[in-house]
């Protein structure tokens, strides 16, 4: 899979466990050595929560199907998680009643801190994944942030030619 930005690309090869990053500015290559994914058998170490913190909401996952993209069949998933409502500030300090203070109205208040916002807007995100390739092809996130569209374009699923992935020698 290769991934290209504005000044670099990436160009990832699970099976020779290698990866590539390409500088197009500095004309350069680095070849980084990539562990290989886990097993299903294997599952993630589950960091332990403090007794006191409370359940995270439950995720929800909506099988959207089979569609077609650019002609590569692909399976839609969207999982939708809402935040846990914020903690309440806690009550501040209630000062005892002030007498005798010379010169202060009686009606002085101490300003109100800024209050959170009440609205925990949930975070989606659609996934499209080729069937033949097992690749995400199009990944949308819109949260409170905003909405960020990744696409990746389907390609041919026969063997790429070793050729491609040879890193020149350098020229002088």
């Amino acid at each position: 899979m290769r991934l290209d930005t504005l000044h670099t690309s990436l160009i990832s090869m699970p099976a020779a466990q290698q990866a590539i990053l390409l500088d197009h500015l500095k004309k350069e290559a680095t070849v980084i050595a990539v562990p290989p994914a886990p097993s299903d058998s294997v599952k993630p170490a589950s960091p332990h929560a403090p007794a006191a913190a409370a359940p995270l909401p439950p995720l929800q996952v909506q099988d959207l199907g089979k569609s077609l993209i650019e002609g590569h069949e692909v399976e839609g998933k969207r999982y939708t998680f809402t935040p846990p409502p914020r903690p309440q500030a806690p009550k501040e300090p209630q000062a005892p009643p002030a007498t005798g203070m010379a010169g202060a109205p009686p009606s002085a208040q101490a300003p109100k801190p800024p209050q959170l916002p009440k609205l925990a807007l949930p975070t989606v995100t659609e996934i499209w994944t080729s069937v033949k390739l097992k690749t995400p092809v199009l990944t949308k996130v819109t949260s409170a942030a905003g909405e960020q569209t990744t696409y990746c374009k389907p390609t041919s699923t026969e063997e790429p030619h070793p050729s491609l992935f040879q890193i020149r020698p350098a020229t002088n």
